[in-house]
C-alpha cells in the first residue's frame, strides 16, 4: 500500500460488497472504480494464487496507491472502456465487476480539485484531469437555457430557472471560476434552511455533466452484462436518486427505461437476476464513522 492510500478515501459498505460478489478465489474480477483501493484490497484477501483483478481509475493520482500483488493489473482509464481492455488483457468472461460510483474523499478534500464548497479553489470538479472542458467551462460558455436544464435534470433543482437567470447575471459582470464564487451565487437562489443541501445539489449537477456521469454509467453498465459469465455478479454502490434508477431498471429489465419486455407466453425477458430487492444500506456505525456513506445504496445482480 502506498503512502496516503488510508487517508485517499474509506472504502463504503466493504464487508458488504465483498459478500455480494460471491467471490471464486479462481476467478477474475473487475474494480471499476479504484480510487484507495479499499475494495480491491478486500477482494485480493479473498483470492487464490490463480484468482485475477483487474482495476480501472481515469484519475491519475489514484495510481499512487496502486497494490504490488501479482495477481492485480490498474488500468488508467474511464470504466466506460471495460469492454475494451478486458478484451485487450483476454480476461473476458469474468467472474464479477463492482463499482463504487462515490467520489473519493481525497478528491473531496482536495481545494485545487474543485469538489467541494468548503473550500476557495477553482472551479474544475473534472474526474479525469486531462479532459478538456471543467466545470467553470460549462458554467461560462453555456446557454442560460442550457443551463437551466442541467440544474433542473441533473441536480433536481426546484427553481432552476431563477438559479441560471442569477449566473447568467453574475458572469456578465465577471467569469465565475472558483467554488466560492458559484457558491455564493447559489446561495441568492437557496430555500431557507437548506443551504447546504441545495449548493451539494448545484455542485453535483456540474459534475455529473463535467464528467458525463449517467452517459458512463450505462455505457458501463451495458458493457458489464456482455463481459459477465452466466452467473457472474454484477455489484454497484449509488449515492443519489439518479444513477440509482440507472442500476434499479437495468437490473430489472435490462435497460434503463425500466420496460420488461415478454415472450409470447408471457414471461419476463431480462439477462440479470435481481439478487437485492432492496437495497443494501450501510449501518449506522458506519454511517457514524463515514458520513460520506450516509446516502449508499448497494444493488446486486447475476447473470442468468
Amino acid at each position: 500500500m502506498s503512502e496516503g492510500a488510508n487517508t485517499y478515501h474509506e472504502a463504503v459498505m466493504r464487508q458488504e460488497s465483498i459478500e455480494a460478489l460471491a467471490l471464486n478465489p479462481d476467478g477474475i474480477y473487475v474494480d471499476t472504480t479504484f480510487g484507495g483501493g479499499g475494495h480491491a484490497r478486500a477482494i485480493l484477501d479473498q483470492l487464490g494464487e490463480a484468482g485475477t483483478l483487474l482495476a480501472f481509475d481515469q484519475d491519475p493520482e489514484a495510481l499512487n496507491n496502486n497494490i504490488d500483488d501479482e495477481r492485480f493489473i490498474l488500468i488508467n482509464s474511464n470504466f466506460r472502456f471495460i469492454k475494451n481492455f478486458l478484451k485487450l488483457y483476454r480476461a473476458c468472461p469474468v467472474d464479477g465487476i463492482f463499482a463504487d460510483l462515490g467520489v473519493s474523499s481525497f478528491q473531496f478534500d482536495s481545494p485545487r480539485r474543485g469538489f467541494s464548497t468548503r473550500f476557495e479553489g477553482p472551479l474544475d470538479l473534472r474526474m479525469n484531469q486531462h479532459s478538456e472542458w471543467s466545470a467553470a467551462d460549462i458554467l461560462n460558455r453555456y446557454s442560460r437555457e442550457k443551463l437551466r436544464l442541467l440544474f433542473k435534470e441533473y441536480g433536481e433543482i426546484k427553481n432552476a430557472s431563477h438559479l441560471a437567470n442569477v449566473i447568467d447575471s453574475r458572469r456578465k459582470e465577471q467569469a465565475i471560476t472558483t467554488t466560492t464564487q458559484l457558491a455564493e451565487a447559489a446561495r441568492k437562489c437557496s430555500p431557507k434552511n437548506r443551504e447546504n443541501k441545495y449548493l451539494a445539489q448545484v455542485f453535483q449537477a456540474l459534475r455529473i455533466e463535467v464528467n458525463e456521469e449517467l452517459a458512463t454509467l450505462k455505457q458501463m453498465l451495458t458493457s458489464s452484462l456482455e463481459m459477465l459469465k452466466p452467473g457472474g455478479r454484477l455489484v454497484v454502490i449509488s449515492y443519489h436518486s439518479l444513477e440509482d434508477r440507472l442500476v434499479k431498471n437495468f437490473f430489472r429489465a435490462g435497460n434503463f427505461e425500466g420496460h420488461i419486455e415478454k415472450d409470447f407466453y408471457g414471461q419476463p425477458l431480462t439477462p440479470l437476476k435481481v439478487i437485492t430487492r432492496k437495497p443494501v444500506t450501510p449501518s449506522e456505525e458506519e454511517v457514524k464513522n463515514n458520513p460520506r456513506a450516509r446516502s449508499a445504496k448497494l444493488r446486486t445482480a447475476e447473470k442468468k
